[in-house]
């Protein structure tokens, strides 16, 4: 049977590696992101993976929102790599106030 893995925090650049690799393992591979369906994906599109993976939306602050994608996928693996922040855009509002 197909071991199940989800990672909390996917679209980044450890989360899209990890995925690519526990692809190539033959892992049912589910990502998670603050909005899945807003987020580009970008990292996942090129490593050309995009497809073959299942999103759900989670914010860690909502623990309903996590223990509902811990109850419809119950997963084997579960990797945490979700950061509290996005890096674009603390560095955008940074700009905004060293512009003030």
């Amino acid at each position: 049977m197909r071991k199940k893995a989800l990672i909390i925090g996917i679209s980044g650049q450890d989360g899209s590696y990890l995925a690519n690799y526990l692809l190539e393992k033959d892992y049912q591979v589910i990502g998670t992101s603050r909005d899945a369906s807003l987020s580009p994906f970008s990292n996942l599109t090129h490593l050309g993976i995009r497809d073959k993976i299942q999103f759900e939306s989670v914010s860690l602050n909502d623990f309903r929102s996590v223990i509902q994608v811990f109850k419809k996928h119950c997963p084997d693996e579960v990797y945490n790599l979700a950061g509290q922040s996005s890096v674009g855009l603390s560095l955008n509002n940074l700009l905004k106030l060293l512009r003030v």
